[in-house]
């Protein structure tokens, strides 16, 4: 799930480190631009611990592989065999019977079973809640529905119901859209199952989510052509937080189009366009190709660029612990935003695009991962014992997650028997060296140390975590 308002403590264990107030030493200084007069809230942290390398250098083997590119297509497929919500588009059906298609649209946009808040704090009414749920145009299914195929043309969201109407809980707490589910990013293969009443939103499969999204950002195509997309190579691999294609006066489509971390894109060469690609010579760029929706919404293809200055990998970044931490890092700061909300991404969203940047792919909700079968996974009870996942956090690789409700958190190193990770993060709660309770707000990628944290002032994340989970 995505993230509920998670808090930082400070922990009363017994045989637990506190954070430190000095790094230790290390053989290797790090360089960091250390800021004038900052000052921070957040307890157990330096300066320092926000620089990816100060991780990086206390690696013994930062850049040895954790596993193999054929290691990877393996674990994939135990992936996809394992988890029920993880779809291969491949193997999808291409036409659902009327029961089947009701089942989908209900598993995503049955009325809400709590009550829901517009922005004003006005309750929405059964009958707003009806006319949404009407929306889904359960009416027009019919005996036999075909599947049809798109490709996605710009980061889009995926909704509950087929509206950009924001509703929320009864805490008002306006960051988390309770009808926001996930984002998806161009060059998305979706299975596209209904049209709602307007006829401006799909429901669509992706390779891990159903979900509404405005037909307006998908190109529907054959569905071999679609499929066919995805596996092109040679590719390129957006490894930054977020690029953009070149701006292109002559050509709107692929102007400036956002491309967030994990983005595969095909690769093309001077033999397929010519030395002038939409007014400029792509000779100091990467030339991709981008699905592009006609007037009538049918997909087709332009060559973009990418200039050479972002961060782009031909082919998929090799899975070193280094590279985790360096993608991770690449978000610090950024704003959580619930379900990719606020042009951004979750806890779950962060994990996902990190790994997803190394050719891994993941569920996308937090229970779905933390309990999902793949990978190396120890599971905890109500009868587990702190000590037992103290044991386990100890021998904690660079990059292990750690789950706890409706949360997740990636391990980056320790530092004097305190393990630090760094997460998408929403609230912030400690005790401090005095015993008195703080609250704050950390609302965005942030580094922090673990033992500490908790859910409020006396409920610990060690006591509620319940997987950790290696992706190896």
């Amino acid at each position: 799930m995505k993230y509920i308002a998670l808090a930082i403590s400070l922990a009363t264990l017994a045989g637990c480190q506190p954070a430190p107030t000095e790094a230790p030493e290390t053989t290797t200084a790090v360089a960091y631009q250390s800021l004038p007069g900052y000052q921070h809230d957040v307890i157990g942290m330096q300066e320092q611990y926000l620089e990816p390398e100060f991780w990086v250098q206390r690696l013994q083997q930062p850049h040895a592989a954790v596993l193999t590119p054929a290691q990877i297509t393996a674990f994939n497929q135990r992936s996809y065999a394992v988890q029920d919500e993880m779809v291969l588009l491949d193997e999808y059906p291409t036409e659902f019977r009327a029961a089947e298609l009701i089942d989908k649209i209900n598993s995503i946009s049955s009325l809400p079973g709590y009550p829901r808040f517009y922005a004003t704090g006005e309750q929405a009414t059964t009958a707003q809640l009806e006319g949404y749920r009407s929306a889904a145009n359960l009416a027009a299914v019919e005996a036999v529905n075909a599947v049809r195929f798109g490709l996605v043309v710009k980061r889009s969201s995926m909704r509950t119901f087929p509206t950009l109407d924001k509703l929320y809980s009864d805490d008002l707490d306006l960051d988390i859209d309770r009808f926001q589910e996930t984002g998806v990013f161009p060059g998305t293969p979706l299975a596209i199952l209904h049209t709602s009443t307007d006829g401006k939103w799909y429901l669509a499969q992706s390779y891990h989510y159903l979900a509404w999204i405005q037909a307006s950002d998908v190109a529907i195509g054959p569905r071999d052509e679609v499929l066919a997309f995805a596996d092109k190579k040679p590719f390129a691999v957006v490894t930054e937080a977020k690029v953009e294609t070149n701006y292109t006066p002559s050509f709107a489509p692929v102007s400036a189009v956002q491309l967030d971390m994990s983005t595969r894109l095909p690769l093309l060469s001077a033999a397929d366009t010519g030395h002038d690609v939409h007014g400029q010579n792509p000779f100091a760029s990467y030339t991709v190709q981008l699905p592009i929706r006609d007037a009538e919404g049918a997909l087709a293809f332009s060559p973009a660029l990418i200039a050479r200055h972002h961060d782009v990998h031909v082919g998929y970044l090799p899975y070193t612990e280094a590279n985790v931490i360096r993608q991770a890092f690449k978000f610090l700061g950024e704003r959580y935003g619930w379900g990719h909300d606020y042009n951004a991404r979750d806890c779950t969203g962060f994990v996902l695009e990190v790994y997803r940047s190394m050719g891994i792919d993941m569920p996308r909700n937090s229970s779905q991962q933390g309990y999902g079968e793949y990978g190396d996974t120890v599971v905890y009870d109500e009868n587990s014992s702190n000590a037992e996942k103290l044991a386990r956090l100890a021998n904690a690789k660079v990059g292990d997650l750690i789950y706890l409700p409706g949360h997740v958190v990636m391990y980056i190193g320790d530092i004097e028997g305190q393990p630090y990770v760094i997460h998408d993060v929403h609230g912030l709660n400690y005790r401090d060296a005095e015993d008195q309770h703080y609250q704050g707000t950390l609302n965005g990628v942030s580094v922090t140390p673990l033992i500490d944290l908790g859910f409020n002032a006396n409920d610990t994340y060690l006591d509620r975590i319940y997987a950790i989970k290696s992706v190896r």
